[in-house]
């Protein structure tokens, strides 16, 4: 079984200097627990947002927000969800079984619940009550809509067989502490399932008689490549990514269940329109403005161009981030920069690093609404009380896939900045914990929203809110993918609606999976003798079809290089570059599944391209320009 290592900035320097051992050893101390510098710093950060522009009636703003009406929650869950049909006098129960049909057993419990809850806040207003979800299905079709209990344990068990077994209630021991530690993270089974499994085995009498002691140093983290390869946010359609963000919904609420997590969401006020146009500017607006002068750019100019000045000025310089610059200049480059921004007419010769810093920090916490959103900024707060690793990871990458985009890409250019600031630590001095105990209050208090993050004994909530930012920095690459259970749940989701008849007659359910199964027996059969054409579609560039013959080893990777090669006899097109030895090279492009089962999916270059016949043989193959070619950042 082939694995992808998600590496960290520790590892990464540690290759670039592998004879720094002492160092390397002195960094894992330090990455044990933060020091005093850092928690003095986090409540120096959380005291300087208290006493900023707007932000001295932090708890006036905590009074006037609101938690919603009872049952409104409810409601809107069910609406984000894409269950919204559930409460819905007029709606076909095939328009709730087709995406009721993908879900497990504890996924649809807690949809159950939230339906249920939503049920009882209507009889306390005396309004009818929604049918009972068991309702929608008729007998024969309901029990397979629920895998049996022991049945989702098992294929949960057999996905994760072939791992070293490191339950969650384990005690490490001395020699094992002091070796590297690995994680297995698991993406083919429900991250909700996975949860059931690990809570029973938690349970049993001789784990729970053991008390798992606290060892704050991350493991480097494996995960498991399917031979479908790995699936990242840019790779989807936006259609298919509406449904991911439906299907993670549920399966982070019952995951929020099962470890008794109590999350609500805010309702928050609006804020008074701004006269800047760089701070305080909803990042739905400020990004509307920008693509207007830079098409398709993913981020705001503005945060682009700070974080641009940084990476080449600020990455080296000692204590960037927690040293404060001069309040007299950060004022007047920001009134600067406010005036002549976008007139192009700002000059960053002079411009300190750390004054930079400050305006960074500044444009993250002075949004209208928080990056992490007002409805699921708790929630990410709430990952600090998980115990396990791999369960805090679950939540964040359900939680990354469920915000909007803007939202997702200015987060993600955030932390790969972050990121690089922690791989110079040799010259800046700000390792993984002092980078994420400053960083924390900035990202996860805010005025629209009450947070808990200041509440209760100081060390140790510093500690959580930076343990979950440094999550973020460190496990970054491994949250912006989407895994693999959800990709199922998203094809067998676009399956049923293509097929929504066979919900009324078990008789034609029953006659096309026999006639999917002999096509696909047949398709085994014949693999040797398979044959794929592949349209070419670069834009303007280049049109045309290519035809490839697919055995068991297969891969993108091979059908791009067999489209490069047969591109030599046209060197001149597009943005192909010609290379000493006569070859023409397409860097921007990737071969894509369309149609079928799916919307449109940027592949993997290590997918085997067998096994996605077999799993969406109705899918045209594509060669094309990749989601980012030509993008901004």
């Amino acid at each position: 079984m082939s694995v992808e290592p998600w590496a960290s900035p520790q590892d990464q320097a540690a290759a670039e200097h592998p004879h720094s051992t002492s160092h390397t050893a002195s960094c894992e101390d330090q990455e044990q627990h933060p020091d005093k510098l850092c928690l003095d710093s986090f409540w120096s950060e959380v005291e300087t947002i208290r006493q900023g522009s707007g932000y001295t009636d932090l708890e006036c703003s905590r009074r006037d927000s609101r938690q919603s009406e009872e049952g409104e929650q409810e409601e809107q869950w069910l609406v984000d969800a894409g269950l919204s049909t559930l409460i819905s006098e007029d709606s076909e129960d095939v328009d709730n079984a087709v995406l009721l049909s993908t879900l497990t057993r504890t996924q649809a419990e807690a949809v159950q619940r939230r339906l249920d809850s939503y049920t009882l806040s209507l009889r306390k207003r005396n309004k009818p009550a929604p049918r009972d979800v068991r309702d929608i299905f008729n007998p024969s079709i309901s029990k397979t809509r629920l895998p049996d209990s022991h049945h989702s344990e098992d294929s949960a068990h057999n996905s994760m067989a072939s791992l070293p077994k490191s339950p969650l209630s384990a005690v490490p021991t001395e020699h094992q502490r002091g070796a590297p530690k690995e994680e297995f993270f698991i993406t083919d089974v429900a991250y909700c399932e996975q949860a059931v499994i690990f809570l029973k085995q938690a349970s049993l009498p001789q784990n729970n008689s053991q008390r798992r002691k606290v060892d704050c140093t991350l493991p480097r983290v494996i995960c498991p490549k399917c031979r479908l390869g790995v699936t990242r946010v840019q790779d989807l359609s936006h259609s298919d990514m509406k449904k991911v963000r439906q299907l993670a919904l549920i399966d982070m609420t019952a995951l929020c269940d099962l470890l008794e997590l109590e999350v609500k969401r805010q309702k928050h006020s609006k804020r008074k329109n701004t006269e800047s146009p760089l701070y305080g500017v909803p990042l739905a607006t400020l990004l509307e403005n920008d693509q207007k002068m830079k098409p398709n750019t993913s981020i705001p100019l503005y945060m682009q161009a700070l974080l641009s000045f940084l990476e080449k000025k600020g990455v080296d310089s000692e204590g960037i981030l927690r040293v404060p610059g001069s309040q007299s200049r950060i004022k007047m480059l920001q009134q600067n920069l406010e005036t002549n921004f976008y007139s192009g007419q700002v000059s960053w010769d002079d411009v300190s690093p750390n004054d930079a810093a400050a305006l960074l920090k500044k444009f993250i916490r002075e949004l209208p609404a928080p990056l992490l959103t007002p409805e699921y900024l708790n929630t990410f707060s709430a990952v600090r009380d998980i115990t396990e690793l791999r369960q805090k990871l679950h939540m964040l990458n359900l939680l990354i896939l469920l915000l909007p985009e803007p939202n997702r890409n200015t987060l993600k250019a955030l932390l790969e900045f972050l990121s690089k600031v922690v791989s110079r630590e040799r010259k800046n001095r700000m390792n993984l914990w002092a980078v994420a105990t400053i960083m924390a209050p900035n990202l996860f208090l805010h005025k629209a929203v009450p947070s808990r993050l200041t509440e209760g004994a100081e060390k140790g909530h510093a500690e959580k809110a930076a343990d979950v930012m440094r999550l973020l920095i460190r496990y970054q690459d491994l949250l912006w993918t989407i895994p693999n259970f959800l990709m199922s749940q998203v094809r067998k989701l676009n399956e049923n609606s293509n097929r929504r008849y066979q919900f009324y007659d078990r008789r034609i359910k029953n006659l096309l999976r026999k006639i999917h199964t002999d096509s696909r027996d047949k398709t085994d059969k014949n693999t040797s003798e398979l044959c794929r054409t592949v349209k070419i579609q670069l834009g303007d560039l280049v049109s045309g079809t290519l035809e490839y013959q697919l055995n068991i080893n297969s891969r993108a990777s091979d059908l791009l290089t067999q489209f490069q090669r047969q591109s030599l006899r046209s060197p001149d097109n597009g943005k192909g570059k010609m290379r000493r030895n006569g070859s023409v090279a397409y860097p921007d492009c990737a071969l894509f599944e369309v149609g079928g089962n799916i919307g449109e999916h940027c592949l993997d270059p290590d997918t085997h391209l067998l096994d996605l016949f077999n799993s969406n043989s109705g899918g045209e193959w594509v060669i094309k320009l990749k989601p980012n070619a030509g993008r901004g950042l």
